[in-house]
């Protein structure tokens, strides 16, 4: 049986490959255990300078070309499966998912994400926390789960409302696909390469290793823009940026969803087809979350977010829970069909949404009292 993550050092680079291609590299907590120990252990390694996250190419299936994505975000069906158990195995994925996305977030050494194909949820934790975030041109970037009944965790909160203007609230609530053009443009990522550069990059260091970490950072860029994109596609989210600020900016849910109603251009029609699929509650939960996140460092941010989704699945327990709810009609059943409560827009009212910000442990007995921001 294959292992779920697969290491190797090249070149003084400690190049960590994400081994769940069939799933498309989604996060299952065998592998978030097993990431902070590699982790762990390379952040004080003579022989490591740097470090790559990657995923593994999905097999080639019917004559097609293998597809390689990055990470498709948390094992949601796992999810599911724990909450209707009463499995506590899901409240220790997510505290030390966290834990790991801060981990990358302050590592001492300089860090690279390969960011191929899809790149979401779970997915954006990893990269998100890099020194250096690669978007090739199979780019697929999303943070969807208002669409399972969640909220864009995994430091979503710290890192969407750092985006200009009201774009971490859009991006949130409606979970757009983002290409490498928007990624670029948004700074949720650093450079563009082609998705062939990395053999190339690899190569180099195999034949000469780096001394160093700057060293080897100075190669990988050098190498990078030597196979940069030669096209870039036009911007789709960043040609909105009037429109999306206009309406998301609103001080609530009801005021940006009568905003987009009363807007007749195509663009504003396919934000509400898309946001007429996700859940009333965690859209209004999300834009709580993007504006609290705002003003709050890194750290608490995440300890915000791990009270959060302990409410996810705690305030209704069950089948009842809007996340296990969105999971099912999505993953399970796959009638795409969820039975969302309450089911408009208009229903969701602020004692709702705050009741997934109550304090749940006291700080002394946080699962995440131990996180310290980066200096």
């Amino acid at each position: 049986m294959e292992r779920v993550i697969q290491t190797e050092i090249v070149g003084g680079l400690g190049v960590i490959t994400l081994n769940r291609p069939k799933a498309l590299n989604a996060l299952s907590l065998e592998m978030v255990r097993e990431l902070t120990v590699v982790l762990r252990g390379w952040s004080a390694h003579p022989a490591v300078h740097a470090v790559l996250l990657h995923g593994a190419p999905r097999p080639a299936e019917g004559g097609k070309h293998p597809v390689t994505h990055f990470c498709a975000g948390g094992d949601i069906r796992f999810m599911h499966d724990a909450a209707l158990a009463g499995d506590a195995a899901v409240e220790d994925f997510f505290t030390e998912e966290y834990s790991l996305d801060h981990l990358i977030h302050s590592y001492p050494k300089p860090t690279i994400a390969w960011m191929e194909g899809v790149t979401m949820g779970g997915g954006m934790g990893l990269a998100q926390g890099c020194e250096l975030r690669v978007a090739t041109e199979s780019l697929r970037m999303a943070m969807p789960e208002t669409r399972i009944g969640l909220f864009p965790d995994v430091g979503g909160g710290y890192f969407l409302s750092r985006c200009v203007g009201s774009v971490g609230e859009y991006l949130g609530i409606v979970g757009p696909h983002l290409h490498v053009t928007d990624a670029l443009t948004l700074g949720l990522a650093d450079v563009h390469a082609r998705s062939d550069a990395l053999p190339v990059m690899l190569a180099e260091l195999r034949a000469q290793p780096a001394h160093g970490g700057e060293e080897l950072m100075g190669r990988c860029r050098a190498v990078l823009d030597l196979h940069g994109l030669t096209q870039l596609p036009e911007a789709t989210v960043t040609a909105h940026l009037e429109a999306i600020n206009r309406h998301f900016s609103l001080h609530t849910l009801q005021d940006i969803w009568a905003s987009l109603q009363s807007d007749g251009s195509e663009w504003a029609a396919q934000v509400r087809q898309q946001m007429a699929g996700h859940s009333p509650l965690m859209m209004g939960v999300t834009l709580e979350q993007i504006r609290r996140g705002r003003s709050m460092p890194l750290s608490d941010v995440f300890r915000m977010e791990r009270t959060m989704v302990r409410h996810c699945f705690q305030l209704r327990s069950g089948a009842a829970s809007e996340t296990v709810e969105g999971v099912r009609a999505l993953v399970i059943d796959k009638d795409h069909q969820p039975r969302w409560n309450p089911s408009e827009v208009e229903a969701v009212t602020p004692t709702m949404v705050e009741a997934f910000f109550d304090a749940v442990w006291p700080p002394h007995a946080h699962p995440l009292r131990d996180l310290h921001d980066p200096l």
